[in-house]
């Protein structure tokens, strides 16, 4: 099971009651896109909808709603940092009662509140029911399902930095190994693949697919690369090592293994870029983790980006692009 749909799970299962806060709307510069969402009990959280007085605020609403749906004075917990003051930088709304209690907040993220991206956000805050906890579940399963994948061949000490880096992504990731001994200690959210035949998986993985190469054999390195840049709907083919082990698979990938200039323009080599000279693991990890993420984005989102994104909810977004893929 996905980590995220995981964590869900054992949120709801151990929150009694909750409350949704949805971002149902956006206009001009805000921290979250519509449609981001955040779970709210009387003692813990589940995701963010951007942090700061904002999110406050809405926890605090949130709680609110819970305590009167409990038949209480009206709070369950304090946020924590609630809103000094009596000044309501926001507009509000509440209908319904009891656990069909649904409320709007219309936030402006000004100086008022000590926030000062300018935009303005319509929240939702709706009370989680049987049904709304089911379809919460259900998108989280299906959004899962749909991931991105990263690919990266080779368990060693690179390779272990890089899928810790890149679990935290959304994104699905798989580490290929040809010895056992290397997929040891992988994080509990990387799906591990043992097999004598690891160029396999590349003609295995859908379509969008990243893959990055940096096994402890550099004929193996050529063969899996060779095999990604012959995709051509790969959203990244990323290879570690130096210019003169580039050269040198360029030469036997010309010759020998019918590629074309165009294939090989598409290699990324070495991963990470050469900004930064340092060549400890995790500082690699780090680099091409960002790099990766980024040529993800680039294959699934529009150059421009989408005008605005429609919300589970309905709210729309009139944001320039989306952070979500």
């Amino acid at each position: 099971m996905n980590a995220k749909v995981q964590s869900l799970k054992a949120f709801l299962a151990g929150a009694g009651r909750a409350a949704l806060v949805e971002v149902a709307g956006t206009k001009g510069s805000t921290p979250r896109e519509a449609g981001a969402f955040m779970l709210v009990s009387g003692s813990a959280t589940f995701g963010t909808i951007g942090g700061g007085q904002l999110e406050y605020m809405a926890i605090d609403k949130a709680r609110q709603m819970l305590g009167r749906s409990a038949g209480g004075p009206g709070e369950v917990g304090a946020a924590p940092h609630p809103p000094a003051g009596t000044f309501s930088p926001y507009g509000d709304g509440e209908k319904g009662a009891g656990r069909n209690a649904v409320a709007t907040l219309d936030i402006a993220l000004g100086p008022e509140i000590g926030q000062c991206c300018g935009g303005r956000v319509e929240l939702l805050i709706r009370l989680v029911d049987a049904a709304l906890e089911a379809k919460l579940v259900a998108e989280a399963e299906a959004e899962a399902a749909h991931l991105p994948h990263v690919y990266i061949f080779g368990g060693g000490h690179v390779g272990q930095a890089l899928a810790s880096a890149v679990a935290l992504l959304p994104v699905h990731v798989v580490v290929v190994e040809t010895r056992a001994e290397a997929l040891e200690g992988m994080p509990e959210a990387v799906e591990t693949k043992l097999t004598p035949m690891p160029e396999a998986m590349v003609r295995e993985a859908p379509a969008g697919s990243a893959f990055v190469v940096l096994t402890h054999d550099h004929a193996l390195d050529f063969l899996i690369i060779a095999e990604a840049l012959k995709r051509r709907d790969a959203a990244y083919v990323g290879m570690i090592g130096s210019r003169t082990k580039k050269a040198t698979f360029r030469n036997w990938f010309l010759k020998s293994a019918d590629g074309s200039e165009a294939e090989f323009a598409r290699l990324v080599s070495p991963i990470g870029g050469d900004a930064v000279k340092d060549k400890r693991p995790q500082v690699i990890a780090a680099l091409a983790a960002a790099e990766i993420i980024t040529a993800l984005a680039r294959y699934y989102l529009p150059v421009d980006g989408p005008k605005y994104s429609q919300s589970p909810g309905g709210g729309r977004s009139t944001a320039s692009s989306s952070q979500t893929f």
